[in-house]
């Protein structure tokens, strides 16, 4: 398959289940209609739009072109209707978004290289494509974003853009790299779900007990 059809696939692909959980959040909090839409959109392309504004990608594909406003409405009335379907699934918003998370970071990484920035900044970008709009969602939500949390879930976009990056580096098809990055990313979030793999934390011993440590 052509390097370039492949990355509007994904990169759909990505808006379509990022709008997925998007849209399962808002219904969880009993938004009506124009919040369901509205937070299923910014799911799905809050972290793209940053991206495109900071490689300069002018105006942002998800302003400029129907087809990402037309997956994530698509992915909305999906959830409205089929909601009790949603439900049954085993942490739906989670399982989307881990799924959006791979193919997000893979497709940010590789849109920042092909307006030739530098690796560093395509991996970066890769991860906040991937995190952005799901930051986005859980602000407008008023709660504390998984991404500042312990679980492994910006790490994992970092991993999926870096193998990415380096993947074209080395060579290897758009293909290969794209969904070795992919998989990696997605494994890695699934199995800290399932396993419960969470990064270390540093709360302090003395603020539990409310009161100062001796020095």
């Amino acid at each position: 398959m052509n390097g370039h059809i492949l990355f509007d696939i994904l990169d759909l692909a990505g808006t379509f289940v990022f709008a997925l959980s998007g849209a399962t959040a808002a219904r969880q909090r009993n938004l009506d209609l124009f919040g369901i839409v509205a937070l299923a959109y910014i799911a799905a392309c809050g972290g793209g739009i940053v991206r495109d504004l900071c490689i300069g990608a002018v105006p942002p594909a998800a302003l400029s072109h129907w087809r990402y406003l037309a997956a994530a409405t698509v992915a909305a009335l999906i959830t409205i209707v089929g909601y009790r379907s949603v439900k049954r699934l085993h942490h739906p918003v989670l399982l989307f978004d881990a799924l959006g998370l791979g193919l997000f970071a893979v497709t940010g990484a590789h849109k920042a290289l092909l307006f030739g920035r530098n690796s560093e900044v395509a991996i970066l970008l890769g991860m906040i494509t991937g995190v952005g709009g799901g930051m986005m969602r859980d602000v407008l939500l008023n709660r504390v974003s998984i991404v500042l949390q312990k679980e492994i879930y910006a790490s994992a976009a970092l991993l999926g853009a870096l193998i990415e990056v380096a993947g074209e580096h080395l060579g290897w098809s758009f293909e290969w790299s794209s969904w070795g990055g992919l998989l990696t990313c997605f494994g890695l979030r699934y199995l800290s779900l399932r396993n419960h793999w969470n990064l270390p934390t540093f709360a302090s011993t003395a603020a539990n007990k409310g009161r100062p440590r001796d020095e």
